[in-house]
């Protein structure tokens, strides 16, 4: 897939051809999600002041590495060559085994991420349950005693985590009058369609006064429940959500550059979708996690958290559309865990972004994309069969 540029010579200096509502859309966001700060507000993740952590490299040409998905063949070059993918990289046994570029992006590159922020963002939940801040067994309403007028009265935190609330949130990404379409005008990415729509992703949070079943009775996809998680850490922790993840986990973890956060009206960084990092960031977070919560010698995320996240899931509580993708699958901690029984997990968001991380194979896998489509189950059992088959030749 080659580069390309919405801007035109033949364009008003000053002015974009992006339509403003659209601008996160194919064939757009080929472009806009490596140029994020110039479409909407964005706050920065600061790396620190320490040196980067090391990635060490033993490069190696996957290209001819094959795969083969409902009778049909392909090699990872080929993968590569049609499935829209930006960034690629690949580490086994701690080291760079690949890194790739496409698409214009350059390693300084930040790259939207859509919804492995909700990773990033549970990860630094992780990290305040083990300073024994954060009681996962406790009521969301403990932190956030607004929610007791809102249907998050009786759910607890851990609910929230595995997105098991109850409570109504409509998810569906096309329609102009679902909740999501409410979340892109709320968390300041499209105009509001609406003038009684919530102005902020907070005041959204509030307006969901509806339950559809009982707390912890099944898995529902529900972004919004990032953005609670990350309104009770701003709480406990007194400090914004940016700075908040800059001081406990970008910062700690050494990452090479500043990430950033899309902001809302209010100043509030968006949780469930809003991060931008560079491939090599996002591979050192991978890292990190394969390393059960260290890296570089340094102890980020407790070990038993990690370790909870892979073997403490409910897979009877996964089904629908999502069995399609991960049969043996489930979701928890903000993670999906792409296969139970091998306990390998993946953040994962939509347009194609994927981090997969095994460490039974001290594996892991960062692809960052930009799909025609929101969601493609297509393209994603092909993307995890190609994963699969690079685990499967570095460990043979």
């Amino acid at each position: 897939m080659t580069s390309t540029s919405p801007f035109t010579a033949a364009t008003t200096p000053g002015t974009s051809v992006i339509p403003r509502q659209d601008w996160d859309r194919a064939p757009w966001n080929r472009w806009t999600f490596q140029h994020v700060r110039e479409m909407v507000p964005t706050t920065p993740v600061r790396r620190g002041e320490g040196p980067a952590s090391p990635l060490p490299e033993k490069l190696q040409d996957i290209d001819p590495i094959g795969f083969e998905l409902d009778g049909r063949y392909d090699t990872i070059g080929g993968f590569l060559a049609t499935s829209y993918t930006d960034g690629l990289l690949v580490l086994h046994r701690g080291q760079v085994v690949t890194e790739r570029y496409l698409n214009g992006m350059t390693p300084r590159t930040l790259h939207l991420s859509q919804s492995v922020a909700k990773s990033v963002v549970g990860t630094v939940v992780g990290i305040l349950v083990g300073r024994g801040l954060i009681d996962p067994a406790a009521p969301v309403t403990r932190y956030l005693p607004e929610l007791e007028t809102t249907a998050y009265r009786g759910a607890t935190v851990q609910h929230v985590l595995d997105m098991t609330s109850g409570v109504v949130f409509d998810e569906t990404y096309t329609a102009v009058d679902s909740h999501m379409a409410k979340m892109d005008a709320a968390c300041g990415w499209k105009k509001r369609r609406d003038p009684t729509w919530p102005s902020n992703v907070w005041e959204l949070v509030l307006s969901l006064k509806e339950a559809e079943c009982a707390h912890g009775a099944a898995f529902r996809y529900r972004s919004v429940e990032a953005d609670v998680l990350a309104f009770m850490l701003e709480r406990v922790a007194e400090t914004p959500l940016a700075e908040l993840v800059s001081r406990e986990l970008w910062a700690q973890m050494g990452a090479e550059q500043d990430a950033e956060f899309t902001v809302d009206p209010a100043g509030y960084a968006l949780g469930n979708g809003g991060f931008n990092a560079t491939l090599r960031d996002y591979g050192r977070f991978a890292l990190m996690h394969l390393r059960g919560g260290e890296i570089d010698g340094r102890r980020i995320v407790p070990a038993a958290w990690i370790e909870e996240t892979r073997s403490g899931a409910r897979p009877d509580l996964f089904g629908g559309v999502y069995r399609e993708v991960l049969p043996e699958g489930a979701y928890h901690n903000q993670f999906w865990i792409e296969d139970s029984k091998r306990r390998a997990y993946m953040a994962r968001g939509v347009f194609g972004q994927l981090i997969y991380i095994d460490s039974e194979a001290d594996f892991g896998v960062v692809i960052l994309s930009s799909w025609p489509e929101f969601v493609n189950v297509t393209r994603s059992r092909t993307a995890l069969a190609a994963i699969r088959a690079i685990r499967d030749a570095l460990s043979s």
